[in-house]
């Protein structure tokens, strides 16, 4: 099979299965690609996060309040989600590894910069920046896995790549913690930002040329309304979309506010014990990669179930005032977490039999929606009636997402027979 004529694709709009050259579990390629992969993950949520534990530090070094401080983060994400939006679609012309590992690099250009920058505004323009040019990462990243990887052990591969985004996560939360306590701040995200550098030329080096990608010759305005409309007007497609959004959410707002909790008696901790408790991600690393095995094997439905359920029982173990059943239910939860992120991502890949970029960008796009909008609401229930409205308030946004699996599964059932 050579390579297909670019003037072809956008004439037919499906590859015939057959004639893809599928990479599948065990050869050389299968173990690259998921290793290029996670790479992906850790790069992009490391940058993503690692302001998090200083934002008492830039509170202090910038002279802004508590809630300006936040900015730092929300500005960076909401950036994102608008820029994977676009991304998507660009991509379709621009190709996969290419503009993957521009973000990539260019953001960890910025995270070196906004070191060095003296002006609160600047630092956050800087921070807005680097969200920008991330998402032309995340919906690329999943449109590539389910474009190359045999739809029979994508789930697995797209636990890899989860699990990089739960490692990224966790690593540039401690790590730009620690390090700031013993040389500074600005130290941190220099060195973080030199390691993922690092990191974006290995992919680079690594990752395999696209095998099944058609490149469209021109941007075609008409075609991606199209594409997305097609998606989003999918009842199997709205159904994932609106899941994601509900499960991030329930975990953002857990995280949002489980330091002010903790600060609190009886537990009394302080903040650097407190950053501690985002090593709870490790679960969410072995939970990732497991859960697409196991979605591979027994289908993705059992599993977006169990995952909720998971989720549930931790998030309510956290309403115990005992250390170690509330660190238990952290981990519990993050375990949950990402299995149905795991899970919910890979299917959106399946049901999406063309214009993945476009499928993967709608459902990152609620994604991040859902993690801005519902984080942000649950702090009306902490403020309100503290840990336990806290708790029922994300309890009722994932008995929604059992809902919607729940039809979800009914309808993949109806489909197949």
């Amino acid at each position: 099979m050579g390579s297909i004529d670019s003037r072809q694709g956008n004439k037919t709009p499906f590859h015939k299965e057959e004639s893809k050259i599928w990479t599948e579990r065990g050869s050389k390629d299968y173990l690259v690609t998921s290793f290029s992969l996670f790479l992906v993950g850790f790069i992009t949520f490391s940058l993503l996060y690692c302001v998090q534990p200083i934002l008492p530090e830039l509170t202090r070094y910038f002279h802004v309040s508590v809630t300006e401080s936040s900015f730092a983060i929300s500005l960076t994400t909401g950036f994102l989600a608008v820029s994977i939006f676009c991304s998507g679609a660009t991509a379709e012309s621009l190709g996969r590894k290419g503009i993957m590992f521009f973000s990539m690099a260019s953001a960890s250009f910025m995270n070196i910069f906004a070191a060095f920058l003296p002006s609160w505004d600047v630092f956050l323009i800087a921070r807005a920046c680097e969200g920008f040019v991330l998402g032309g990462v995340p919906a690329v990243a999943m449109a590539y896995l389910s474009e190359e990887i045999h739809p029979k052990n994508l789930g697995y591969a797209m636990g890899i790549y989860v699990g990089g985004t739960a490692f990224g996560g966790m690593f540039g939360r401690v790590a730009v913690g620690i390090m700031t306590e013993f040389t500074s701040w600005q130290m941190a995200l220099r060195i973080l930002g030199t390691v993922d550098l690092l990191a974006a030329i290995i992919f680079g080096l690594c990752l395999p040329n696209s095998k099944n990608f058609i490149k469209r010759t021109r941007f075609d305005v008409k075609y991606h309304a199209k594409a997305w409309s097609q998606h989003i007007t999918r009842p199997d497609m709205f159904l994932l979309f609106g899941i994601g959004g509900l499960a991030v959410g329930s975990f953002i707002t857990i995280f949002n506010f489980i330091d002010f909790r903790l600060v609190l008696p009886p537990f009394s901790l302080s903040s650097s014990q407190i950053s501690f408790i985002f090593l709870s991600y490790i679960s969410g690393m072995m939970a990732s990669p497991a859960a697409g095995s196991w979605s591979d094997r027994i289908g993705r439905g059992p599993v977006l179930i169990a995952g909720i359920a998971i989720m549930l029982s931790g998030m309510w173990l956290t309403l115990s005032n005992h250390l170690l059943l509330m660190v238990c239910g952290v981990l519990i939860f993050t375990t949950g977490f990402f299995t149905i992120h795991s899970v919910a991502s890979g299917w959106v890949g399946q049901l999406a039999r063309q214009n993945k970029g476009h499928a993967t960008s709608l459902y990152l796009l609620c994604y991040y929606m859902g993690s801005s909008i519902f984080g942000s609401l649950g702090g009306v229930f902490w403020t309100s009636g503290g840990w336990p409205r806290l708790i029922a308030y994300t309890s009722c946004l994932l008995a929604i997402a059992t809902i919607f699996s729940t039809i979800l599964i009914r309808r993949h059932a109806l489909s197949i027979k």
